[in-house]
């Protein structure tokens, strides 16, 4: 009598099931490390002609923030309000299409 369903071979993954659950542990492995690797890489962006200048982690974390002197007029807070918002901004991008690259080269081996 001829036998019905399951792997062959008996009982266990096939040989093919098996390395490719090892290579997928392998890549998540390798994409957790990418990802602490970019959180503890940071991004710099100015505005303001270089008058505001931020810098953040891949984390997201604002981790220093140098105005000039001269962006700093009292009676035009605005301005220096915007010229903050628009290097955060800028700094953020530039950290999210790190982490964006990062993950594609991920997502060209069919994970994502």
């Amino acid at each position: 009598m001829a036998k019905r369903g399951g792997f062959p071979g008996g009982m266990g993954m096939p040989g093919n099931m098996n390395n490719l659950m090892k290579q997928a542990q392998r890549m998540q492995r390798q994409m957790e490390e990418s990802q602490k690797e970019l959180e503890t890489k940071e991004f710099t962006a100015k505005a303001g002609g270089g008058a505001v200048e931020v810098t953040v982690t891949g984390g997201k974390e604002v981790t220093k923030v140098v105005l000039d002197k001269e962006a700093v007029d009292p009676d035009d807070v605005e301005m220096l309000q915007d010229l903050i918002m628009a290097a955060v901004n800028e700094a953020l991008r530039m950290a999210d299409e790190a982490s964006s690259e990062a993950m594609g080269n991920f997502g060209g081996m069919g994970l994502f």
